[in-house]
């Protein structure tokens, strides 16, 4: 069973119309043991690193998903800020993150960025497949995917980025490490290449 964690930021209901289309079965985890019998996590995210980091460590879900992650190995997908959330730290705010993957989450130096408008990078991107994943079977030729963010994901180990996109610099959209997974753009706004990604993680 796919638990979406809802600790009070990010679109869940976008998530679970795709998957209800899709007719793959899910929950929404609010607690403790709304985590029970689950076999893969979406944890999904949007607005500021620092509050988002409050809000799942005031949720009751931490330790236990830690333990699900970490030790028990299930299969799980960071989105956007939910991603950037997998790192140790963001320029972003003072709190730590999760510590899942051996990341850090930077600032766009707006010098390299040849637009009017700067931050945030806002709308379709190409994206770049650097490494074969099974999040993303299918997407392997004009993958297209709806970004929003001032921060991007730098991976310590660049073995972890499995796509990459641009915008001032190339820097890592995808990552992947053993069981962990994360995605800087938006799949439930991006039409059918967001539908593909999601139907491929719920069948990792």
């Amino acid at each position: 069973m796919i638990a979406i964690i809802d600790y009070g930021v990010g679109n869940i209901r976008a998530f679970t119309n795709i998957y209800k289309k899709l007719n793959i079965p899910i929950k929404i985890a609010q607690s403790f043991e709304d985590l029970n019998d689950v076999t893969k996590l979406i944890l999904p995210g949007v607005g500021a690193f620092d509050h988002a980091m409050e809000q799942l460590n005031q949720s009751g879900m931490r330790q236990r998903l830690d333990e699900l992650v970490i030790q028990n190995k299930i299969p799980v997908i960071g989105i956007c800020v939910g991603m950037q959330m997998l790192a140790h730290s963001s320029d972003e705010g003072i709190l730590p993150g999760l510590g899942w993957m051996d990341a850090s989450v930077k600032k766009f130096d707006v010098s390299k960025i040849n637009f009017n408008t700067h931050l945030p990078h806002m709308g379709w991107n190409d994206v770049r497949l650097v490494k074969q994943s099974g999040i993303l079977t299918g997407l392997e030729k004009e993958a297209k995917f709806y970004f929003l963010h001032s921060y991007y994901f730098h991976c310590n180990d660049q073995m972890d980025t499995i796509a990459t996109t641009e915008y001032g610099i190339e820097f890592s959209c995808a990552v992947n490490k053993n069981n962990i997974y994360g995605v800087q753009f938006h799949p439930e706004k991006s039409h059918q290449y967001g539908i593909q990604l999601l139907h491929n993680f719920a069948n990792l």
